[in-house]
């Protein structure tokens, strides 16, 4: 481990450190099943004559059942990243970094337990996640050598693709449930220094690679990318349908020719492809 990345760990222990549960830091009781969970320019539809003719109580009932797949999609997320840490604590004698991974393990499954919370006392219909589903994201997050570049390649891409469309949820607390935002918070402050901590590791692990190496990985990356996007960012039918939209398939094809969410989409993945091509690994996204 080299000099930077030790003093990295040591401030990112110490930020960790003062730890307060998150289901403790959610006002909860300020829970409105009557108002907008997503700020409406983060809607799969927004910008649409058709979003905009919507009813208000239905765009609000969308942005509910399109924050709760985005949750179901940030579980999934977790499950695979605490997985692998754990796997992770017996394989390293460095006492800093297994210490930062408890730290990390510990936030995780705090953010996990959060959504949960959420998902029970809304009593809402569960979207029904798909994530799981997406085998090759599945077969890399959970068997790729932990050290490896692909490893933390789909670590960065899965950490980033989330947060970008988090920080745009927090700057609009006025528009928005605040139980919700009280939940992004918690999400985004803890996801800096996990995606700080996934960047550094990312820089040592990729700058390794033989220009054929990096050429070797792109498709596979690629791929890789595109299902996480259209995963977070592209609801499946059964969304729109738990929204009170009938033939969902007809609202998820608006969705991919929606010119306002294309370019929503790009605006949130601009600083993870920045960040890959930095290292010498240019991703390309097109939308579905």
């Amino acid at each position: 481990m080299t000099q930077s990345s030790s003093e990295l760990l040591a401030q990112l222990r110490r930020n960790s450190m003062p730890y307060r549960d998150p289901l403790a830091r959610v006002d909860w009781e300020a829970l409105n099943l009557e108002s907008f969970w997503l700020p409406e320019q983060a809607l799969s539809l927004y910008g649409l004559d058709a979003y905009e003719s919507l009813p208000l109580e239905r765009r609000q009932a969308l942005s509910r059942y399109e924050f709760l797949h985005f949750i179901e999609g940030a579980l999934w997320l977790e499950s695979l990243f605490m997985e692998r840490i754990s796997r992770a604590l017996g394989d390293d004698a460095d006492l800093s970094r297994t210490a930062y991974r408890l730290h990390e393990l510990r936030e995780e499954a705090g953010h996990s337990l959060m959504f949960l919370e959420l998902m029970r006392r809304s009593r809402l219909p569960m979207p029904g996640t798909r994530f799981r589903r997406f085998n090759l994201a599945n077969l890399l997050g959970r068997h790729a050598p932990y050290e490896s570049a692909a490893f933390w390649i789909a670590v960065l891409i899965g950490e980033e693709v989330p947060d970008r469309m988090n920080r745009l949820i927090r700057k609009h607390r006025d528009d928005i449930c605040p139980t919700i935002h009280d939940m992004i918070t918690v999400h985004v402050i803890d996801e800096a220094r996990h995606i700080a901590h996934a960047r550094e590791t990312l820089g040592n692990t990729i700058d390794r690679l033989s220009p054929l190496q990096r050429a070797l990985f792109r498709p596979l990356m690629n791929a890789v990318f595109h299902q996480f996007v259209r995963a977070f960012y592209y609801p499946p039918p059964r969304v729109y349908e738990l929204a009170g939209l009938p033939d969902g398939r007809h609202w998820a094809r608006l969705a991919r020719t929606n010119a306002h969410h294309t370019r929503f989409v790009d605006q949130c993945l601009a600083s993870v492809l920045h960040v890959l091509e930095e290292h010498g690994l240019k991703l390309r996204w097109r939308s579905p």
